[in-house]
């Protein structure tokens, strides 16, 4: 069997995550054009190899027992951040707060949100990713796809976006991305990018292993418009440890990998916050992080 170049055999992925838990992948390789992108997505679907993505490792949850196929991280051209005017056109493997803070440094405003949105702008349309009332269809304006059969553009009309969530499969690769802004006072939007960072540090753990909000905010009329935090505290969760891995002191919603967390530690106690949420209110808390591989859900994750 003949390998793309630069492809690497047992790659420990938990380096690439924030929690920094999990095994290692088959097969690792990063993707710095959109050529070697293409050439990768051909080879996994000429070997019928599972495709993973590794954005910013944010939202990411991996199985200990690894992943069985092809692991890409998009990098080099695929992350670049340029401004077009009052456009913003993104790689996929660029790092979204990043592409915030630049837009604001050329008075584009729009794109704010992202600055607490610790991903990737491909990981971002994937879960069209929103905080802070932004939203990312507003001021999306084309995305392109990549798979195994070429690459095609797509509109948000196209995405299927939903809370959370695209109609982006697996092997459909976000290569890049543009944004339309407005034009606006440089001064006005680092104020407001500033005041959305303190925002989260007073609300969010910082300096840590973890991942983002580990459970979706609910709409089920039983949460009376509380936050999946608000209810993990309410439940008594905040603190709460199993293994290596704890719900924050600081926010209920967030993991924490306090060592030598294994992602079963991780997965045993979403599942104990989310009976505790479901047995106080009858809420069923649905998880935000995307996990990787395959994994055993707890016994005590189904409920009802």
């Amino acid at each position: 069997m003949s390998y793309p170049e630069g492809l690497e055999r047992d790659f420990p992925l938990a380096r690439l995550t924030t929690v920094r838990a999990g095994g290692s992948g088959d097969m690792f390789a990063r993707a710095g054009t959109e050529e070697q992108l293409l050439e990768l997505l051909a080879f996994a679907e000429d070997e019928q190899a599972q495709v993973g993505v590794v954005g910013s490792g944010s939202n990411l949850l991996i199985s200990d027992d690894g992943f069985r196929g092809l692991v890409l991280k998009l990098d080099r051209d695929l992350a670049t951040i340029e401004r077009d005017g009052d456009r913003v056109l993104c790689g996929g493997g660029a790092r979204l707060p990043s592409a915030a803070a630049k837009s604001a440094g050329w008075g584009l405003s729009g794109l704010e949100f992202g600055v607490n949105i610790p991903g990737s702008v491909g990981g971002a349309v994937r879960m069209n990713a929103n905080a802070y009332g932004g939203e990312l269809a507003r001021t999306l304006e084309w995305v392109d796809i990549c798979t195994g059969a070429g690459r095609d553009r797509r509109v948000p009309a196209d995405l299927g976006f939903s809370y959370r969530r695209s109609n982006l499969r697996e092997g459909e690769i976000v290569s890049a991305a543009s944004f339309a802004l407005s034009p606006a006072v440089p001064e006005d939007v680092k104020a407001t990018l500033a005041g959305m960072r303190s925002k989260r540090r007073e609300a969010q753990p910082s300096g840590i292993k973890t991942f983002g909000s580990t459970f979706k905010n609910p709409d089920d009329p039983r949460a009376e418009g509380r936050s999946a935090g608000v209810l993990l505290d309410a439940a008594g969760c905040r603190g709460l440890t199993v293994g290596g891995a704890r719900f924050s002191p600081k926010h209920a919603n967030f993991v924490e990998n306090m060592g030598a967390a294994t992602t079963a530690d991780i997965l045993e106690l979403m599942s104990q916050g989310r009976r505790r949420v479901f047995e106080m209110c009858g809420v069923v808390l649905e998880p935000e992080v995307q996990v990787l591989g395959e994994v055993e859900w707890p016994a005590g994750w189904e409920l009802g």
